[in-house]
């Protein structure tokens, strides 16, 4: 067999047994939870108002806050940003 395939097995072998409870060596990546209610507050604008600010209909701003939905993508990221420097966003405006 070749060397990407004993890689590409290696690296399944190693996630089965992550799932399975058992210390692997391989580096697992935690996404923290984020909270759009706590950073849609911290700016001070409406579900209307933060949604026209981060490029999304309103009711994906309530999707993500009421857990229905998850931020993905570049919108996680925007959010982490606003997080970290809510005066971004009235900067922007």
């Amino acid at each position: 067999m070749n060397e990407a395939f004993e890689s590409i097995k290696q690296g399944l072998d190693e996630a089965l047994r992550h799932a399975a409870g058992e210390p692997v060596a391989a580096v697992v990546h935690r996404r923290e939870s984020i909270d759009v209610r706590a950073i849609r507050d911290k700016v001070g604008l409406s579900e209307t108002e933060f949604a026209a600010s981060v490029g999304v209909r309103r009711e994906t701003i309530r999707e993500w806050e009421r857990g229905i939905r998850t931020p993905r993508g570049p919108a996680r990221i925007l959010l982490d940003i606003i997080a970290r420097n809510p005066d971004i966003i009235t900067s922007a405006r």
